[in-house]
């Protein structure tokens, strides 16, 4: 005999059926919880249990202060691509965007030295921006470089692709990298910059890169809001047939 659905799983599937139905469209705001919680005759609490259901399995999203919005198509994500932002978000038909946030000369935290296999007060240079697909900011991505690789880093421009900028100014290649995924918290400018409550969780992804010669580049620190991506890491071999 099957169990009768509670009412928070009544609501998931209420919403479900709103969204796959079409009547509910990626970046629509859904009404405010006070006014779902009327409508589904129950309380916010119940309601505020069915809404982080389902921004766990990424069909919806919070903004802080805004409320709750249906969440577009998860982008696919293969970290071990060396395709530049812009041009794999291109490829799945979406609009990219990257904003400076920051950049300046810096020392090597613990954990740097730990990722990256450097000693303390190694010098580095940090640059911080912010990236939005199709308008929304879902990226928060730290890098540090060496800083003896990259003199003159600071008169060039941050806003695009590292990746070419490293090879055009600097005859550097991308080579291996090594990868490392964590569940975190977002707090302080990762949470700010992603429109998210201090505290909520993101995905973290440390990659450390190296050139042709399998020396050490830089360090990147990516945290994404885990409703925008789905991880996914193809080793085949490409074929040239």
């Amino acid at each position: 005999m099957t169990r009768p659905l509670t009412k928070s799983e009544q609501i998931c599937q209420t919403l479900h059926r709103y969204i796959a139905s079409g009547q509910l469209t990626a970046g629509q705001q859904l009404p405010a919880e006070r006014a779902l919680s009327e409508r589904f005759a129950t309380t916010r609490i119940t309601v505020k249990e069915a809404l982080s259901t389902m921004e766990a399995e990424g069909i919806i999203y919070r903004a802080e202060r805004r409320g709750w919005f249906v969440a577009p198509p998860r982008l696919v994500y293969d970290p071990a691509r060396h395709t530049h932002f812009h041009q794999w978000i291109a490829e799945q038909q979406r609009s990219a965007e990257t904003r400076l946030l920051g950049q300046g000369s810096e020392l090597a935290s613990s954990d740097l030295c730990r990722w990256m296999a450097i000693t303390p007060f190694t010098p580095l240079f940090g640059i911080r921006r912010q990236r939005l697909i199709d308008g929304r900011p879902v990226l928060h991505v730290s890098h540090h470089l060496l800083a003896t690789r990259f003199p003159g880093i600071e008169s060039q421009p941050l806003a695009g692709s590292l990746t070419e900028l490293y090879l055009r100014e600097y005859g550097m290649g991308q080579g291996g990298a090594r990868l490392e995924v964590t569940p975190v918290a977002a707090r302080g400018e990762i949470a700010r910059v992603l429109n998210l409550a201090q505290g909520s969780p993101v995905l973290r992804l440390v990659r450390v890169n190296y050139d042709q010669a399998g020396a050490l580049i830089d360090c990147d620190i990516e945290h994404w809001r885990p409703d925008a991506i789905c991880i996914a890491l193809d080793t085949r071999p490409v074929s040239h047939g």
